[in-house]
């Protein structure tokens, strides 16, 4: 079977064919860096970390970029509230995005641009849309023309442009009221106004500063080409954001900009939109200091298809703990018969599972039916005597579900002394004699050590404390 994805463009699956064979280029919206991302963010980011772990796991060379935005009016507004440059303003909240994923172990993109990095090449797009007639001047500020682009809305389902003039209100036409032509076109270089303070460029153009959509076109397009294989983003970025993306990518190339797009839904949290005056507004940091486990964090945020909205509760994140250790508890006690036969079953239990888990994710990353044959196969497992080889299988074969779930640690390979070696030995063989007094002793000796043992039917193990 070969993976299926939902495609917001044509509103069907589709069976998912690269540009080029093993290879994949991908481009997924980041964060706008004036603030903390809150959990709503951060479930976007767990969805773009699955469909990278995914093709990384089919031995695809991705190529994963995921953009910085670190100009806009809000950063603008706060860095100077702050009484600080815009600069530094954007670098603590991007360091603060950049350690939120780590924490959820979110692997980070092959390269995270920023949009202040990559003025020339804005300017030298909204040059060329205005050479082919798809842009204009009005005042100081350069607009894109809508009703140039024939296929414009095609993304957002927007049948006629009479339909968006009715929605031209608040967030829909982006706020950019300057001095347009029609309030549908959308801002391409926005003029300097004193209320931008120091933030300005000077350019062929005028002094000024970005638009938001052209940040993504330009970034884009450097790194993955005119056209490239996915485009990743939560739905309310259908409308403006990567309907204005295709508008002006494609009436500057000639060519098709993405191929497949794929939307995530919203997290809500009790059934209702987070927001601050609702008192049900978090970030990882928020949670993290009311003691909850960011591995429980990531299994929530993960496990829910990625089309279906995530209600987000704090019964729904003991759930994902209890879900957490159950895995990290099957991994840690993974036991095996001093028997050396192997149980056959073993083998292809776990080569089935493998097979059954990716299938299901190429159901459009059906990460829900993946998790359930992750517990069929440790409930499978756990009804077998199985052979120290086997028990290797089992493992590895956890390991490989980890590659997406990644909530389980590999231990960390510890030697023990001389000295703790001739001990444990020590207790074996006072176990043996069944000279129970010594093994005792040697026990808490070694406990005052920080080595803690345990009689395993398969022999004694030990872990550092």
């Amino acid at each position: 079977m070969a993976l299926k994805v939902y495609n917001t463009l044509s509103r069907k699956l589709e069976t998912f064919k690269p540009i080029k064979k093993g290879k994949i280029g991908i481009y997924a919206c980041g964060p706008t860096v004036y603030n903390f991302v809150h959990i709503g963010n951060l479930r976007a980011y767990i969805f773009y970390d699955l469909v990278r772990k995914y093709f990384l796991l089919k031995k695809f060379n991705v190529n994963f970029v995921s953009n910085i935005t670190d100009i806009d009016d809000k950063s603008i507004r706060d860095s100077q509230k702050q009484g600080i440059s815009l600069k530094k303003f954007t670098e603590k909240y991007t360091k603060a995005y950049l350690e939120d994923l780590k924490t959820l172990n979110i692997q980070l993109p092959d390269k995270a641009p920023k949009a202040t990095d990559y003025i020339p090449q804005m300017i030298a797009l909204t040059k060329k849309l205005l050479k082919n007639k798809h842009a204009y001047k009005s005042g100081k500020s350069y607009y894109y023309k809508i009703d140039t682009f024939k296929d414009y809305g095609k993304i957002a389902r927007l049948d006629n442009l009479d339909q968006l003039k009715k929605n031209a209100e608040g967030r829909l036409h982006d706020a950019d009221e300057y001095e347009k032509d029609d309030v549908r076109d959308f801002v391409l270089w926005k003029g300097y106004d004193k209320e931008d303070g120091d933030v300005f460029w000077e350019t062929d153009l005028g002094k000024g500063r970005p638009g938001w959509h052209i940040e993504c076109s330009v970034m884009s397009s450097d790194l993955l080409g005119d056209t490239f294989d996915m485009h990743l983003g939560g739905v309310d970025l259908i409308f403006p954001h990567h309907t204005n993306e295709i508008a002006q990518s494609e009436a500057a190339s000639g060519a098709k900009f993405v191929n497949y797009w794929l939307h995530n839904e919203h997290l809500l949290v009790d059934e209702k939109k987070m927001s601050k005056s609702l008192n049900n507004f978090y970030t990882l940091r928020d949670l993290i200091k009311k003691g909850h486990d960011p591995k429980a964090i990531r299994y929530l945020l993960l496990a829910t298809h990625y089309r279906q909205k995530l209600n987000f509760t704090f019964d729904g994140l003991e759930a994902a703990k209890n879900s957490v250790t159950k895995i990290q508890e099957f991994v840690r006690n993974i036991s095996f018969s001093k028997n050396p036969k192997s149980v056959p079953k073993v083998k292809t239990i776990s080569e089935n599972a493998k097979k059954e888990f990716e299938l299901k994710l190429e159901d459009d990353f059906n990460i829900s039916s993946a998790l359930a044959v992750v517990f069929d196969f440790m409930r499978d497992i756990n009804k077998l005597t199985i052979s120290k080889n086997d028990s290797k299988i089992v493992l590895e074969t956890m390991y490989f579900f980890n590659e997406i779930l990644g909530v389980i640690e590999k231990p960390k390979k510890e030697t023990l002394t001389k000295n703790i070696k001739s001990l444990i030995d020590s207790r074996e063989k006072a176990r043996k004699d069944q000279d129970w007094d010594t093994a005792d002793k040697i026990r808490d000796q070694l406990k005052e050590k920080g080595i803690i043992l345990d009689d395993a039917p398969e022999g004694v193990r030990w872990k550092k404390v």
